[in-house]
C-alpha cells in the first residue's frame, strides 16, 4: 500500500485496519470449540433422547428383540386409566407442597445464620455445607437409622422428654414428613445462593431503617425480603422441579431391596413407578409416556409460577412489585 505526499509516492508501513468482522469470526469459532463437548453431550443426551424417548411413548417396545410396535396414544390412554400412576402423581404433588417451603425455610434461616456470622465465617460455611457433599446413599443410611420407629435416635430423644414418637417409615402419615426431613438435610446449596443474596443488600437501607426506628422484624419483612426476593423466586422454581422428580430419597428408604410389596403407598412417587415400569418390568413405551407427561405438569407449573412472579418478586429496575 502506499500514501501520496508533497506529491510523490512512499510505501504505508501501517498496519492495515483488522476486520471487525474476521475478528468476531476468530472469537466465535474458538468460543464453540470451546463449548463443542457440552454441545455434543447436549445433544446426544439431551435432544437425541429426549426425541427418541417422544417416538417411544407412542410404541410398545420389546427388549427381547430390539423392536418396536406402534400403538398410537394407547400409553398416555393407560396413564389416565392406571389407578397407580394417580397415586404416584398425588403422593408427589403432596411431597412438593411440604418439601418447598420447608427446604426454602431451612435454607433461608440458614443463610442467615451464616450472614450474621463475623469471625470464622469460613468454617462454619463449610461445615454447613457438608451435608450437600455426603452421597446419597450414605444419607439414607442415617436416616434408616434415626428414623426407626422402635430403635431410633429421633424417638428416643422424643422419649426422654415424654413424647411418644410415630412410626416414621411405616406409618402412611408419617412417610411424606420422613422423607421432607430427609430432603431439608441436604439444602445448603440454596443457602449458598441465598448467602450471596443477601450480602448483596445495600447497606445503606438498613442504615435508614434503624434511623427510622424499625426493629429487626420489620427491618428482615420490610427490606431483606423484598431484595432478596429474585433469588427466593429462582428457588421456589428450581427446588420445585426438584420435588416433583423426586426418586432418591423414597428410592433409598423403602425401595432398596428391589421389592415394592413391603413399602407403604404414600412412598410410592412418581419418579419411582417411572423407574419400575422402565426396569423392572421392561415397559418403556409406558415409561417415556409417563416421562413426557411430567415434562408437560412441569412445564406448565413453572409458566403459572413465572406468570405470578411478575407481580410479587421485587427488581431493582423497577419490574415486578
Amino acid at each position: 500500500m502506499t500514501r501520496r505526499t508533497n506529491g510523490s509516492h512512499v510505501a504505508d508501513t501501517r498496519p492495515a485496519a483488522r476486520s471487525p468482522k474476521g475478528y468476531n469470526r476468530r472469537e466465535t469459532i474458538a468460543g464453540l470449540l470451546f463449548i463443542s463437548p457440552w454441545i455434543v453431550g447436549f445433544l446426544v443426551f439431551t435432544v437425541i433422547s429426549m426425541s427418541y424417548s417422544l417416538v417411544l411413548s407412542f410404541t410398545s417396545y420389546d427388549l427381547a428383540t430390539n423392536t418396536m410396535r406402534p400403538v398410537g396414544t394407547a400409553n398416555f390412554e393407560q396413564l389416565v386409566e392406571n389407578p397407580r400412576v394417580l397415586a404416584s402423581l398425588g403422593n408427589t404433588f403432596t411431597f412438593a407442597l411440604m418439601a418447598v417451603p420447608v427446604e426454602l425455610s431451612v435454607a433461608l434461616l440458614m443463610a442467615v445464620l451464616l450472614n450474621s456470622v463475623g469471625r470464622g465465617s469460613a468454617f462454619f460455611r463449610v461445615l454447613f455445607y457438608l451435608p450437600k457433599m455426603t452421597p446419597a446413599v450414605a444419607t439414607a443410611a442415617v436416616f434408616l437409622l434415626l428414623l426407626n420407629g422402635n430403635q431410633g435416635a429421633i424417638n428416643k430423644a422424643l422419649a426422654a422428654i415424654g413424647i411418644q414418637g410415630p412410626q416414621w417409615l411405616l406409618d402412611p402419615a408419617w412417610v411424606k414428613p420422613s422423607i421432607v426431613v430427609m430432603s431439608a438435610w441436604a439444602v445448603a446449596g440454596s443457602a449458598v445462593i441465598l448467602l450471596a443474596a443477601l450480602q448483596g443488600v445495600p447497606i445503606e437501607l438498613y442504615e435508614a431503617a434503624a434511623i427510622d426506628g424499625a426493629g429487626p422484624l420489620r427491618t428482615f419483612t420490610r427490606i431483606t425480603i423484598p431484595m432478596i426476593s429474585p433469588t427466593l423466586f429462582f428457588l421456589v422454581i428450581t427446588l420445585t422441579i426438584a420435588s416433583l422428580q423426586v426418586f432418591d430419597q423414597a428410592y433409598l428408604l423403602f425401595y432398596r431391596d428391589g421389592a415394592d410389596s413391603s413399602a407403604p403407598e404414600a412412598a410410592l412417587f412418581y419418579g419411582v413407578y417411572l423407574y419400575q415400569q422402565a426396569f423392572q418390568q421392561f415397559n418403556f413405551g409406558l415409561a417415556a409416556a409417563m416421562a413426557w407427561l411430567l415434562f408437560a405438569i412441569i412445564m406448565l407449573i413453572t409458566v403459572v409460577q413465572l406468570t405470578l412472579g411478575k407481580r410479587l418478586v421485587h427488581y431493582e429496575s423497577g419490574q415486578g412489585s
